[in-house]
């Protein structure tokens, strides 16, 4: 009978591994799975064209990018620097910070993690363009009916992608894992096909062939690392998107299926064009029977557009952490799906990408364009992710820094000669994302210090609470039935709004809750965790809410929770309590009066606490005053 039970608890097991590998293939891998539309053309011009030593060398260069930077240095290191499971550059800012106590040390990783955030909303406007642009592209090479309408075709079917971003994936996405096992399978037996014919293409595989034509070419050689580069874009979803399906399913779908196929497309496509020089107009295609080119042009087109469902998907939940964090202003979030946290969707965001995405397709036109525009934002994110990485190998994990620094400074010098490369196509492009990633970087360290200065503006005039309540308690107002709740963002202060009820209402509720949300530099947190109370003197009461960064506030859940562990109260007697502050702004020099204006902006149409907490708007009542910072 344990026999029994043991045999059925491991074919379950291997059931559930199995199915969330086939997820994980729709999911993380859409961004470097479809990378073969692109990436080896793209090489092999910047190497001067078709030779023999040329294609063996960009081989050689792409093979062992693929196996240091994604098996290596992802696979093997990275996702175990994970924050409870959960990957993402916010999810390892936030771990990093937990463990780094200098001033100058933690004002750098929050620096770093920021512009690696900001450098990720690059590769999420221009992964949409060049991936399904590259796709369509295919239709000319199938018919001449179709010259010149790839860049309407891209248009129509961005726009509709993102149309249906507001429903979620929660339907589609069973859909996505098998379209994408389609997908590899397809291109590693369109490979395989074509390496019959020339078997000693797997020459390439030693690195004496690429590292020659780095010494030898030093001319040539930051264009072709700056195009071999596109073959690792996506090797970071490895990481991000580590929370949703576990370390053990898509390291394994990456060691035995994805590395493998995309090896055996790249080398099959260099067989190809050995044979005939002039395939390399696309050889991705040309490496298709001529009747497969359009069914083949439509799975590409799905592909892309799951790889770029994807990367879209992961601009909104990098909004999400961030706002939670507070590195940017409250911004609606809504949640598509009732059982899986991720899905979410954010209509500004999806709104801005859309727009951005288009006017990408239409100024630059082609793949080759954009492929000039994409490696500086990859590599850039990959060098943030190391040394976040790094520093909690060594202080979490307790790696020895003898074995650390000289393995992640391996690393680092890897992904730096990759943005390095890449910089020097600023002109022709690259200075697209890293203009976005600044404009980011600006606005969230404005919010951030405007942020710190409004809280110490609001210290100025604070009341201490524990003085307040001796107040109360020697000469106490009269106190009406009900409950008061007062969000608050310290619990030693009184609140500004609880003052204004007092000084204008001269009442207090029999009961006052002081209610202070935070969220903690872990993606969840238990529900035992959740609530924190302290019974204060005078029937005040502080209530300390605690949520991870991948979590939705929801205070009437918490109410119900409430009214079963402490109190008794019904909902039609509880009055909400909001501050709503109008601030201004002292006279300073000139670069203060922008970024004050500046977070006065944001501050001023960020979304407000009802809406953002999700309060009965019947139940609130909002006071305030004017504030100068």
């Amino acid at each position: 009978m344990v026999r029994f039970h043991s045999t059925y608890d491991h074919i379950k097991s291997s059931t559930s591994s199995r199915t969330a590998m086939v997820a994980a293939l729709g999911v993380v891998y859409g961004d470097i799975g479809t990378s073969p539309l692109y990436a080896f053309k793209q090489s092999v011009i910047a190497a001067g064209g078709v030779t023999e030593s040329n294609v063996y060398a960009i081989l050689s260069l792409i093979f062992w990018s693929l196996l240091m930077v994604v098996t290596i240095k992802y696979v093997t290191v990275i996702m175990r620097a994970d924050n409870k499971g959960e990957g993402g550059t916010f999810a390892l800012t936030a771990l990093a910070l937990d463990y780094v106590k200098s001033p100058a040390v933690r004002l750098f990783v929050l620096g770093a993690g920021l512009f690696g955030a900001a450098l990720f909303y690059g590769d999420s406007v221009i992964t949409p363009a060049i991936s399904v642009l590259s796709a369509i592209e295919g239709l000319e090479v199938a018919t001449t009916a179709f010259h010149g309408l790839s860049v309407p075709v891209t248009l129509v079917l961005i726009a509709g992608l993102f149309m249906i971003e507001r429903y979620g994936t929660a339907v589609v996405g069973r859909l996505f894992g098998p379209v994408m096992v389609v997908w590899f399978a397809t291109i590693a037996v369109s490979g395989v096909l074509s390496i019959i014919h020339n078997p000693t293409i797997f020459l390439a595989l030693n690195p004496r062939y690429g590292l020659s034509f780095l010494i030898y070419h030093p001319g040539l050689s930051t264009g072709v690392l700056g195009a071999v580069v596109l073959a690792v874009t996506g090797g970071e979803a490895l990481f991000a998107d580590m929370g949703h399906f576990g370390r053990d399913p898509i390291n394994r779908t990456w060691l035995w299926f994805v590395f493998p196929s995309l090896v055996l497309n790249y080398f099959g496509q260099g067989a190809l064009v050995l044979g005939n020089a002039s395939t390399i107009e696309n050889p991705f295609y040309l490496l298709m029977p001529s009747w497969t080119l359009f069914p083949m042009v439509i799975l590409s087109a799905a592909a892309t557009i799951i790889a770029s469902q994807a990367v879209i998907s992961g601009a909104f939940s990098i909004t999400n952490q961030a706002v939670q964090l507070g590195y940017i202003p409250r911004i609606r979030v809504r949640h598509t799906s009732a059982e899986e946290v991720g899905q979410i969707y954010v209509s500004k965001v999806n709104v801005i990408l859309f727009l951005i995405v288009e006017a990408l397709v239409v100024s630059f036109r082609t793949s080759d364009n954009l492929g000039s525009a994409y490696g500086i934002a990859v590599t850039g994110t990959m060098a943030v992710v190391t040394i976040l990485a790094g520093i909690v190998m060594i202080k979490r994990n307790k790696w020895p820094p003898l074995l650390a620094l000289p393995l992640f400074g391996m690393f680092l010098v890897i992904d730096i000669v990759f943005f390095g490369t890449n910089l020097l196509k600023f002109l022709d492009g690259g200075w697209f994302p890293l203009c976005l990633a600044a404009f980011l970087f600006f606005v969230m360290a404005v919010w951030i210090n405007g942020r710190s200065r409004l809280l110490k503006a609001r210290w100025r005039d604070a009341v201490p609470l524990e003085s307040f309540l001796k107040n109360i308690l020697a000469r106490p107002p009269i106190r009406v039935p009900g409950t008061s709740i007062f969000m608050v963002a310290h619990t030693d202060v009184v609140p500004i709004a609880l003052l204004h009820n007092l000084k204008h209402n001269r009442i207090l509720h029999e009961r006052v809750l002081l209610m202070k949300v935070e969220f903690v530099s872990a993606p969840t947190v238990p529900d035992k965790d959740r609530i924190e109370i302290t019974h204060l003197d005078g029937n005040f009461h502080v209530v300390k809410l605690r949520y991870g960064f991948f979590e939705e506030p929801k205070i009437l859940r918490v109410l119900a929770q409430l009214r079963i562990q402490e109190f008794r109260f019904k909902l039609a007697e509880v009055s909400f309590f909001v501050g709503s502050e109008t601030l201004t702004s002292r006279h300073h020099s000139f670069w203060d009066t922008i970024t004050t204006k500046l977070f006065i902006a944001l501050h001023r149409n960020m979304m407000t606490a009802t809406d953002y907490f999700r309060i009965p708007p019947g139940h609130v009542v909002e006071l305030g005053g004017h504030l100068e910072m």
